[in-house]
């Protein structure tokens, strides 16, 4: 070790990006560190506990992992901090020698198609907050009261939010889904859904064990048009196919010759199919699609073929966005934080010293959640080999304490023990309902809850 004296490092996020940072720094042995994750929500686990569909189980896994990182010796969470509203970059140069920023891509990106903001015109990012429990979200945003929907996008999400939506109550009660949003879902009138992908079956982005889940449901057929799916295996297009799309495309073969066997709902899988326009006065009625190719140099174009489909909701997933941070360099083209090698670069290109940046706002909204282990620890080699030059700008000063640069800053702050009292109340809940393992508390004031009677029985 290189010192006694402990490298003071804020990582601003605790999804997996910010955790496997904390990680990297506190497993290397160049340096002694002391590292803070900080996150303006009290629980911590950003997309695995407010972004992956509460049915992959196995995925919400990944949080035991994490938490024995928030369990180090070496590393605090401190919730309830919000960076640009409780905390800036100048507070946090004042309490720390480095800051990563983690905070990932929150928004969706959009459609572009007139109609778009219409009522019933969603983005599925707010739908999965809301089936995920998000303490931002209302149960009364969504009532799902119309019989067809759509949901465009050929990831990963689009996925997940069709089968939400075509899954039972019962099929979903043994999850983590707040009682409120279960109770929504039970009362949902939705019968079809129909899943547009812009482009082919080679070129969807959805992996095959998401493929297979959909396959698998009790309450809903899936129906594939079997000429899209009818590809010559010597063509072109198969030939220069990856081995995960040849995989997709003879899972939904499968699928096009399967009978239908006519369960309470159907999803209706349409390749080459674009919206064009949202239809509707005060809320959604209808959506204008049409079919699509690819021309001689790859693009995706219109033929022409319009059809109208009679849905009065459109959940739209097609990617996710990153947003700015306050006094952060952000590329609004990427939508990321520039840098080199995770240190974040100034306007004119310079390394601004003692900030780093990891995760989807560092690289866009790509890989899956194990790709931020390697990328966060990327970052961290290049933070540690500026470590002497970051000691030697304190010029000899200790930081100031974080509790007291957040004095008078509004913050309602709490740490890993606070979060331990909102899993336990979640287990109690679940317990209580006969739910399963967890059922997840609903909004601020049951979180505060929580908190208090772990505060006021200390």
């Amino acid at each position: 070790m290189s010192s006694l004296t402990p490298l003071r490092v804020a990582v601003i996020g605790s999804g997996p990006a910010g955790i496997y940072a904390a990680d990297a720094l506190t497993r290397q042995n160049r340096e002694t560190v002391a590292v803070d994750v900080l996150d303006r929500l009290p629980t911590p686990y950003g997309l695995v506990r407010y972004g992956v569909a509460p049915d992959h189980t196995k995925i919400k896994g990944v949080a035991r992992t994490l938490r024995g990182v928030l369990e180090h010796p070496g590393v605090r969470f401190i919730g309830g901090v919000e960076f640009g509203r409780h905390i800036g970059r100048d507070d946090l140069a004042r309490a720390y020698d480095a800051v990563i920023y983690a905070t990932g891509a929150s928004v969706d990106r959009r459609l572009d198609v007139p109609g778009e903001d219409l009522a019933g015109s969603v983005a599925a990012t707010d739908f999965v907050n809301w089936y995920c429990g998000h303490p931002d979200t209302e149960v009364e945003r969504f009532l799902l009261d119309t019989e067809e929907v759509a949901v465009v996008g050929a990831g990963n999400v689009a996925l997940d939010v069709t089968r939400i939506l075509a899954k039972s109550a019962e099929e979903l009660s043994a999850t983590d889904i707040p009682q409120p949003m279960l109770d929504v879902l039970a009362a949902s009138k939705i019968r079809r859904i129909h899943l547009l992908a812009r482009r082919g079956p080679l070129q969807a982005k959805f992996t095959a064990p998401e493929l297979k889940d959909l396959g698998a449901l009790d309450n809903a057929d899936v129906v594939v048009r079997p000429e899209q799916v009818d590809i010559d295996p010597n063509s072109e297009a198969m030939l220069g196919a990856a081995r995960a799309a040849r995989t997709n495309l003879r899972i939904l073969r499968e699928w096009a010759e399967r009978p239908f066997e006519g369960k309470p709902r159907r999803i209706d899988l349409r390749f080459w199919t674009r919206p064009v326009a949202i239809l509707g006065e005060d809320r959604v009625t209808g959506l204008r699609v049409e079919n699509t190719t690819l021309d001689t140099e790859g693009r995706l174009v219109g033929t022409g073929e319009h059809e109208t489909l009679d849905v009065g909701m459109v959940f739209r997933s097609i990617g996710y966005m990153g947003v700015p941070l306050a006094g952060v360099p952000f590329d609004g083209t990427a939508r990321t934080v520039p840098h080199t090698g995770g240190r974040v670069l100034g306007s004119g290109g310079n390394v601004l010293p003692g900030q780093y940046a990891a995760g989807w706002i560092k690289r866009g909204a790509t890989g899956v959640i194990g790709t931020n282990k390697s990328d966060a620890a990327a970052t961290v080699r290049a933070l540690l080999d500026d470590a002497p030059e970051l000691r030697a700008a304190r010029g000899g000063a200790e930081p100031e304490p974080v509790e007291q640069v957040l004095q008078g800053s509004g913050a309602i702050v709490s740490d890993y023990a606070d979060w331990l009292a909102i899993d336990a109340a979640e287990a109690d809940r679940a317990a209580a309902l006969g739910r399963g393992e967890r059922v997840k508390l609903l909004g601020w004031d049951e979180f505060y809850d929580a908190m208090g009677a772990l505060r006021a029985n200390g």
